[in-house]
């Protein structure tokens, strides 16, 4: 079992999330300690906010007086509601909040049920409950409760486990709980240096994502819309807009995994290892279909893209070994778009001599334009009043460092000659 602990001042913003939840049919309170029930026996955030506001003390004596625990027990352990009860109110009396008010919620909004826990870490008198070596205390709590429970070491297998991402199915009803069993872990788990790389990496499980642009109130709206592809990569449903699954699957969380994608890939060896695999399985490789199966065998994906003439423009590889993402371009001259091109379709871009000569891709598009129908009423839900849809045509790197090598690769030659 593995538990994330996050602390903040927005008693309202844990509770909405949760609630949102609940209202939705993908959650309901399971348990609560110093807060009492409505008659129906049913909670609202106007009543919990009422509730933990009556024992919030006027002198506070931290910026993070709220609590939000969220535990996690391994998908292939089967828990009745009332051990789930007991695991999450044993794990808060053990942590030291066993006497603080709170509210274990059960979120089945995907195949591994999981608790959230909201409440107070501060006590009567506005003093921060005694905190210090809180994630080894909780690694040490949590281990205890498999035991006892007999559950599965989910932490063990978290480190070096390769997720089984399943591709979404379009047949089923349950396109929401889908998507989000994909993009979440993927999002942490994967390496990728552009929005287009993180696009390619999402198609291979029939999910499309487009960056969502507008104005809220009068201020600028950046966001991202998740849909569901039948096999022949056309939309199916209304988009669903990222808040839906959290802050891990969001704008902001997407470009900070790109940042630090952008760091951690800076070591060429990366490059260097995918480069080793793909090379040799080049040689005597005349046709694509060939070419795709070696690759697979290796647990490496391409993923082509065509022109309606059936021209290659772009070409991207992921490594599922190493979870990381390259566009062809990255890799050099004779793994690109235009590489492919003259390989497999037999159309010379020029004369060959050697394959740093190939010019280089300027562009790699994925996917085309979303319905703006479809995701006005999937995302606007009548707060934006502006929508702009972002294409995009360029990798981050290449929209203004191309050109600099392009003038850069003049001045070369000029000085060369």
């Amino acid at each position: 079992m593995v538990a994330k602990i996050n602390v903040g001042n927005s008693l309202f913003g844990a509770l909405t999330y949760n609630q949102n939840k609940v209202d939705e049919g993908e959650g309901r309170v399971l348990c609560s300690n110093k807060m009492p029930e409505q008659e129906d026996g049913m909670f609202d955030i106007h009543s919990c906010m009422r509730y933990f506001n009556c024992q919030l003390p006027q002198d506070i004596k931290t910026e993070k007086p709220i609590l939000h625990i969220s535990l996690n027990p391994h998908p292939d352990d089967v828990l009745t509601d009332n051990q789930l009860a007991a695991i999450a109110e044993e794990y808060m009396q053990k942590m030291g909040y066993g006497q603080q008010p709170y509210i274990v919620y059960k979120h089945e909004d995907l195949e591994r049920r999981h608790l959230h826990i909201v409440s107070l870490r501060v006590d009567a008198i506005g003093r921060k409950i005694d905190d210090s070596n809180n994630f080894y205390r909780s690694k040490a709590i949590t281990r205890e409760l498999e035991k006892k429970y007999g559950l599965h070491p989910a932490e063990k297998k978290q480190q070096g486990e390769t997720f089984d991402f399943k591709k979404v199915d379009v047949s089923k009803s349950n396109l929401k709980i889908q998507i989000g069993n994909v993009i979440k872990p993927l999002v942490v788990q994967y390496k990728f240096q552009s929005f287009n790389e993180y696009r390619s990496l999402l198609s291979l499980y029939n999910i499309q994502v487009e960056e969502v642009r507008g104005e809220v109130r009068g201020r600028k709206y950046n966001g991202l819309a998740y849909s569901a592809m039948d096999k022949n990569g056309n939309k199916v449903g209304n988009p669903f807009k990222s808040s839906l699954y959290g802050k891990t699957a969001g704008y902001e969380a997407v470009y900070s995994r790109i940042e630090k994608s952008k760091m951690e890939m800076k070591d060429r060896k990366l490059r260097n290892e995918i480069i080793r695999k793909i090379r040799p399985l080049l040689q005597n490789t005349l046709a694509k279909k060939e070419f795709e199966d070696k690759l697979s065998r290796s647990e490496i994906d391409v993923l082509f893209r065509e022109n309606e003439a059936g021209r290659i423009y772009g070409v991207t590889f992921i490594d599922h070994q190493s979870r990381c993402v390259f566009n062809g371009s990255r890799l050099g001259k004779e793994f690109s778009a235009n590489a492919f091109e003259e390989r497999f379709n037999g159309i010379p871009i020029r004369e060959r001599i050697t394959p740093m000569e190939i010019p280089e891709e300027k562009t790699d598009h994925v996917g085309t334009l979303p319905d703006r129908g479809g995701l006005m009423e999937g995302v606007g839900e009548g707060l934006l009043s502006i929508f702009q849809f972002e294409s995009q045509n360029a990798d981050l790197e290449e929209d203004g460092s191309y050109h600099r090598m392009k003038k850069k690769k003049k001045k070369q030659r000029r000085i060369k000659f």
